[in-house]
């Protein structure tokens, strides 16, 4: 094969390659026409299709429109017949009403009509009444020679001459009934209190001799040049009284717990028999440990017996010094734990705070242990320690309030606290009264019921207890004799001090004499 039939095949080949690349192009051009012309066709008919969907769906809410239009129609007017239907109801209601008011009306007015023919009569009547009444008083008038204003006067004078002398034996009545069932009650109540107290009624009172075993051991005791006595007395602070009595030594002293103390330590002086400076101010040291641990003890024992607990140690020292105090010869501190008691006990038959009546009574004279150092009375004292040793405010009342000379009870613990101090202090044998306050009580006594008018005698007795008054029968009726009684006690009340109570007997005796000839 040469050169030429080479070229002409490659012409061939490049000729048919050019020609098939023209066709395919051709052919591929013819094909991308036919499918755009099917895709247009099929968006038309998919548009087509979603505009019949659009149209049904719009058919569809237009119908369901229209019925919920119906429905809405059909409902008001349902609504509408209801209300016509309750109006006319409504109305009717009415027309009755304003019928029954007509009605009602009528009948008023028929009755005023009535009433005002009665009334007339009424008037009638009351003019003949009237005249009739004044007629029959001055008949009356002229029968019994007196006026109506004066006989009415007489009347009255009558009925409140009655009714005064009924009212005052009511009165008698009601308070002797009143006084037996108080008496009763309370003799009940301070009897249990009493009873459950049980204690020891043997008055203690502060020893201020010493016996002495000779009358030589007097010359030691005052030592050489009275040095012995100068330091006895200065390491107690109490004043040695050495006279003609034989076998004895007096202590004198205000502070009685300073007088106990030089009593253990003379006594043991006097027992160890070395009687010189350096020993007193050792013998009185161990003297003031010996009395602190009695007045610790003491104080202990007085919480524990009155069942008072929680209480500072420095308030029960205090307590325990009253063991040395004594007032009227009776122990303070049992006094005290006494008070104590009583106190609780009331309280708890009359509904009371047991807690503040059992501390106020154990606290209520604790004044008296430093009413030498601290000016003032005992109850203010009292009342001061503790609010120092923060006890509480009815506590504090009850204290000071305990004689109502300083406050009077304004609570009923306080009032209960006063009762037991008074209970404790007026029993036989808890106090002695001297000779000279007794004698000035009975002559008060008697002072006091003489000065009222009527009175004839009087007699203060059973240890002025009690007074009996003799009156004047010709002065004073029974009515007067009972009053004399109250106001009489009422002044007592108001101008004395004294324990317990005092009757008032009002004796009013009428004698009728003759004699035969």
């Amino acid at each position: 094969m040469n050169w030429g039939e080479i070229t002409l095949i490659l012409v061939v080949f490049v000729l048919g390659a050019c020609g098939g690349t023209l066709g395919g192009i051709t052919l591929g051009q013819s094909w991308a026409g036919k499918r755009h012309a099917e895709q247009m066709l099929q968006e038309k008919e998919d548009a087509q299709t979603h505009f019949e969907s659009l149209q049904q769906e719009q058919a569809k809410a237009l119908r369901e429109a229209k019925d919920e239009t119906a429905k809405m129609r059909a409902s008001l007017e349902a609504e509408a017949r209801e209300r016509r239907q309750e109006l006319k109801r409504q109305e009717q209601r009415l027309t009755q009403k304003e019928e029954n008011l007509d009605r009602k009306t009528d009948n008023l007015e028929k009755r005023e009509r009535t009433l005002s023919q009665r009334i007339q009569e009424l008037d009638t009547v009351k003019a003949d009444l009237e005249e009739t009444r004044v007629r029959r008083v001055a008949e009356l008038e002229r029968v019994a020679r007196m006026t109506q204003y004066e006989a009415r006067a007489e009347l009255v004078a009558a009925v409140e001459d009655d009714a005064r002398r009924d009212a005052a034996k009511r009165a008698r009545e009601i308070e002797a009934q009143a006084r037996e069932e108080a008496d009763a009650r309370a003799r009940e109540i301070i009897a249990l209190a009493i009873q459950r107290c049980a204690s020891d009624q043997v008055s203690e009172v502060t020893i201020s001799v010493v016996p002495l075993p000779n009358d030589d051991m007097k010359g030691r005791i005052i030592g050489r040049e009275g040095r012995n006595i100068r330091a006895l007395e200065a390491a107690t602070g109490v004043d040695l009284i050495i006279d003609d009595t034989p076998e004895a030594v007096i202590l004198s002293g205000f502070d009685p717990v300073r007088r106990e103390v030089a009593r253990v330590a003379l006594t043991k002086l006097i027992l160890d028999g070395r009687i010189h400076p350096a020993r007193i101010e050792e013998v009185v040291a161990k003297a003031q440990q010996d009395i602190e641990n009695i007045v610790r003890e003491e104080g202990e024992r007085a919480c524990a017996e009155a069942n008072v607990t929680n209480l500072p140690p420095e308030l029960v020292k205090l307590i325990g010094r009253l063991h040395f105090r004594s007032s009227y010869g009776q122990n303070v501190l049992n006094h005290s734990i006494e008070v104590s008691v009583l106190a609780a006990t009331i309280a708890a038959e009359l509904g009371a705070d047991v807690g503040v009546c059992k501390v106020a009574g154990l606290l209520h004279d604790l004044g008296k242990a430093i009413d030498q150092e601290v000016e003032g009375p005992h109850m203010l004292i009292s009342g001061e320690i503790a609010r120092r040793f923060n006890r509480s405010p009815k506590v504090i009342h009850a204290i000071v309030s305990h004689h109502a000379t300083e406050s009077e009870p304004q609570s009923l613990e306080a009032a209960i606290v006063q009762a037991a101090d008074a209970i404790s202090a007026a029993r036989p044998g808890a106090r002695r009264e001297t000779i000279d306050l007794y004698i000035r009580r009975l002559e008060a006594l008697e002072s006091i019921a003489n000065s009222f008018t009527g009175v004839e005698k009087s007699f203060a007795i059973q240890a002025g207890r009690e007074v009996r008054i003799i009156v004047r029968p010709e002065e004073l009726d029974e009515i007067a004799a009972s009053n004399l009684a109250r106001e009489v006690a009422r002044k007592i009340e108001e101008s004395m001090d004294y324990p317990g109570q005092i009757k008032v007997c009002v004796v009013r005796e009428t004698r009728s004499i003759d004699y035969a000839k």
